[in-house]
């Protein structure tokens, strides 16, 4: 019986996001089986008590989520505790409890807290560390082993800011405790002393919660409770499972009397808010460039027309107006800006319309287009004085034509933009390096968002428009006493956008002053405006202190807040090596003193006496981009590499050690593609009915299966498959060890197995390992070798292939090293392609429909009508582990059972083949 609780800890934050939507969720699961899954009833782990409680004073939120648990089962077990805080926000503080031992936090520098671990592991006194990066939010994570009986509590703590976007702020906590809790309670109290206009909570948790929420509103104050009764949490009267599943959010916003702002002074600090209403919008010149490569084909391009058609029915009379969409070449709509006119408007909806994806990525040469047309304009005398200039870029992918080293492209736009203009830019899905987005809009007055490449793609788009389609102000500058404020935040702005708002915090001598004065000034669209506004610095010190839930610290925290996430964002512009040195100095003194956990500092939690440590950090972001064999800032590998090869980049897609076997996979989630990964599952994406159909091929190992045979271009992809080690389940797992790619036109072979990956042309071979990092350039076929990673085959312009490589444990007593392979849609095959993939590249007609219950509640099954066949169909998931590299990302999906009998032409034995470049006959 395990008596001393074995620990698993970490944080993870990628700086790249969102993101769009921010989320705070707590998952708390069993991993005794080694693998992650919800707790069920059955585990014998009770969730006693889930909270969470939230105090937002004057914007600024500190949230605590508690989690208590007991093991009432008779054997040890694992429970985890799972928290997905919101990007941006900082943590503060961890503690643990563990039948009465106690585990507390504190904030180091990150090497010193390193060295300190590494001390404690070398005399047994570390329990472990792993660290993890999540695509949009910051995951803290603590895995406990505890013998029976025990009882457990973690308490999380973290701080941000609440954002006014769209003249409301929202505060979302997402809400899956996986089971049902004894106790549940969310708790959310609001304190604005500017007063408050509304409180809203919308019905985001579902129809099941009506009723449930109850809220409170004064003046200044509201309070906000969600507690559901272990009935009211399960799904139906005789369910074991929770209902609790989705977003609790918070909607508010506050009263505003001044256009000046609103001062707040507090405790020696001061916070300006300014968010002027009643104003008439500025006219603005924006450009829309818009990425129309082979990635954004399906899904992601549909999508961005309709919202793009939306956007443009909003602009406004005075607004002027062009677009420019982009693949490895750029084209524009016109090449000048033209008034938002009815005429003009529609033309360029017909314009959009007509758009088809194929190709590369410059996304260098669309930007310099853009600045160009703006500022010959400007040059021209053709912009309004008072008018907003913008440029809107639209991508899903990294630069794979023209200029590929980022920090080159950032230059090159920074230069050309010259401090006119602003840009904003939004990244599709998960391919793109958005942090290069994030930089590149920052250095330019603007501001980036990740777009979920789903079926929520337009709406989000158009909500970031909306954001940024009304500016009011333009030119502010906020101006203090110098002889009493001092470490002002950024006090200069280049726009002011209409249901946003703009916060500047310092410190002020209160001891030797009586009165702040601000002074505002900034151009109106008809005037040039100076605001003033005059507060007494003991103004708030009555209310504060009455109120035992507001936060005493809430002005130094927001100063603190804006002060790091300025810092950073100007160490990711900074010019030199020396000056990015000095902010990072200035970072972590900031993070020490206000106990914060940022990229530079990471949190020790210890027991009292010291003989259990852990260690969470933020370790930097992997590479995530789409680009093949390339990185941020690393050498640039294609030189010497013609045009015709810089075609449209492949995500790189990793699997864990133990997944099971080869997927065909074509999703509108990310990059659209047909791929082949694991034991062969196929998952097969229908753009036209937008469905993904599913199916498994079960053959021996030794077999090859064709994948592509298409004579009248004369390509053929075969995959020969290899088995486990041993059988599972009285199940022998196959996997494809070897590919063969023959062009016949060009009289090219490629075999990549496991180990090598070899070009043949007839007597002449060379060949590369998976430990290269390489490329192979003849008759205009190019390969590319990422280390250990892939291999991306591109013929041209017409056609790419890509090959994963998964490796497992040498001594895995089951699992074997596999291939997995991706092949874009829009490649350029024949209508006489055929194979297991090649024949969808003409889609065929399928009708699903008398969806009915299935076998299992969660497997529903429906008919299906397709090549003249009626099929029983399931509808399940499947696993694309490209964007999560452990757990791999569900696809829904509708299953074909009999290795996809009546949805292949054929049997699937019709499919092999006797070598591993041979053409799939006739039949």
């Amino acid at each position: 019986v395990c008596s001393v609780p074995c620990f698993y800890c970490w944080l993870g934050i990628n700086l790249i996001s969102l993101n769009s939507r921010l989320f705070a969720q707590c998952c708390l699961y069993n991993c005794s089986s080694g693998e992650k899954s919800m707790v069920e009833d059955d585990d014998k782990i009770g969730l006693y008590s889930y909270k969470v409680q939230s105090t937002i004073t004057s914007r600024l939120a500190n949230t605590m989520i508690q989690a208590k648990m007991v093991n009432n089962a008779k054997r040890p077990q694992h429970i985890v505790f799972d928290v997905q805080v919101p990007k941006g926000a900082f943590i503060d503080n961890f503690t643990m409890d563990v039948n009465g031992i106690t585990f507390t936090s504190s904030i180091r520098e990150k090497s010193e807290a390193r060295r300190m671990y590494s001390q404690a592991k070398a005399k047994g006194k570390a329990a472990g560390i792993v660290r993890s990066n999540a695509l949009d939010m910051e995951n803290f994570k603590t895995e406990v082993n505890v013998p029976p009986g025990t009882r457990i509590q973690f308490e999380l703590h973290y701080q941000e800011m609440i954002r006014r976007k769209l003249s409301s702020y929202e505060h979302v906590i997402s809400l899956k405790p996986g089971r049902l809790a004894k106790h549940m309670e969310v708790d959310v109290r609001i304190i604005e002393p500017q007063g408050i206009r509304y409180v809203h909570v919308p019905n985001s948790l579902g129809d099941h919660f009506n009723g449930i929420t109850t809220i409170s509103k004064g003046e200044k104050k509201a309070h906000i409770s969600f507690k559901p009764t272990m009935a009211q949490q399960r799904k139906c009267p005789t369910c074991s499972s929770t209902a609790v599943d989705g977003n609790f959010v918070v909607q508010y916003d506050v009263n505003r009397e001044s256009t000046g702002g609103e001062l707040e002074i507090f405790n020696g600090y001061f916070i300006h808010f300014f968010a002027p209403e009643n104003l008439d919008p500025l006219p603005k010149n924006i450009l829309f460039v818009i990425d129309v490569s082979g990635s954004m084909w399906g899904l992601k391009m549909k999508q961005t027309i309709e919202a793009m058609k939306a956007i443009l029915s909003e602009l406004r009379a005075a607004d002027q107006f062009s677009l420019i969409d982009f693949n490895h070449n750029v084209r524009c709509w016109r090449d000048n800006l033209v008034s938002a006119t009815p005429a003009q408007v529609e033309d360029a909806k017909k314009y959009i319309q007509t758009i088809h994806p194929n190709g590369g990525t410059n996304i260098n040469e669309a930007l310099l287009r853009a600045t160009f047309i703006l500022n010959e304009a400007q040059n021209l005398g053709m912009l309004d004085p008072n008018s907003v200039s913008m440029i809107v870029l639209v991508s899903d992918g990294d630069p794979t034509v023209g200029e590929l080293k980022l920090t080159t492209i950032q230059k090159n736009v920074k230069q050309s933009i010259k401090d006119e203009f602003s840009l904003f830019c939004l990244g599709i899905g998960f391919d793109v390096d958005y942090d290069f987005l994030q930089r590149i809009a920052t250095d330019n007055r603007g501001m980036a968002q990740r777009i979920f490449g789903n079926q929520e793609t337009s709406a989000q788009m158009k909500r970031f428009y909306n954001q940024v389609s009304t500016p009011l102000l333009k030119k502010i500058q906020f101006n203090y006493p110098q002889e009493s404020v001092s470490d002002v935040t950024q006090s200069s702005f280049h726009n002011y956008f209409g249901g946003s708002e703009i916060v500047v915090a310092g410190k002020v001598d209160t001891a030797n002053l009586q009165h702040l004065e601000s002074v505002v000034t900034a151009t109106a669209a008809n005037a040039e405006l100076v605001m003033e506004t005059l507060r007494d610095v003991e103004e708030l010190d009555g209310f504060m202190k009455k109120d035992k839930y507001a936060d005493p610290e809430f002005t130094r925290k927001l100063w603190a807040y804006l002060t790091v996430n300025q810092m950073l964002a100007e160490r990711n512009t900074a010019p030199t090596a020396a000056l990015k040195r000095n902010i990072t100095k200035s970072i972590l003194q900031m993070s020490l003193d206000h106990h914060i956990v940022t990229p530079f500092t990471s949190m020790l939690i210890e027991n009292s006496e010291k003989d259990e440590i852990m260690l969470a950090d933020q370790p930097k972001d992997p590479r995530r981009g789409c680009c093949s064999g390339l990185t941020p800032n690393a050498p640039d590998n294609n030189k010497g590499i013609p045009p015709w090869a810089n075609v449209t980049a492949v995500p790189v897609s990793f699997m864990p050690e133990q997944r099971s076997p080869p997927v065909l996979l074509l999703t509108p989630a990310s990059f659209l593609y047909f791929s082949v990964d694991n034991d062969p599952h196929f998952i097969i994406y229908l753009p036209k009915s937008q469905r993904n159909i599913c199916f498994n091929i079960n053959s021996d190992p030794g077999h090859i299966l064709n994948l592509v045979s298409d004579p009248s271009t004369g390509v053929v992809v075969n995959g020969q498959l290899i088995g486990a080690k041993k059988e599972e389940n009285k199940k022998l797992n196959t996997y494809f060890g070897k590919f063969g790619f023959y062009f016949k036109n060009k009289g090219l072979k490629v075999e990549i197995d496991t180990e090598t990956i070899t070009l043949k042309d007839g007597s002449y071979s060379i060949m590369l390992s998976w430990s290269d990092t390489g490329h192979i350039i003849r008759k205009q076929l190019l390969i590319s070798v990422k280390k250990e990673s892939n291999v991306t085959i591109r013929v041209g312009e017409e056609m790419s292939f890509m090959v994963l490589l998964h490796r497992v444990w040498k001594n895995h007593p089951v699992n074997v090293d596999f291939l997995g392979i991706y092949i874009p849609p829009e490649n350029q095959f024949s209508p006489e392609a055929q194979g297991l993939i090649g024949q969808f590249t003409s889609e065929p007609e399928v009708y699903i429909y008398n969806q009915r219950p299935g076998q299992t509640p969660k497997k529903p099954q429906a008919t299906m009508e397709v090549k003249g066949n009626k099929l029983t169909v399931t509808r399940g998931l499947q696993k694309d582990y490209r964007t999560n590299r452990v757990f791999g990302t569900d696809v829904q999906c509708w299953f074909v059972h009999n290795s996809g009998k009546g949805f292949i032409d054929g049997h699937y034995k019709d499919y092999l083949v006797s070598h591993l470049y041979s053409f799939l006959k006739e039949p």
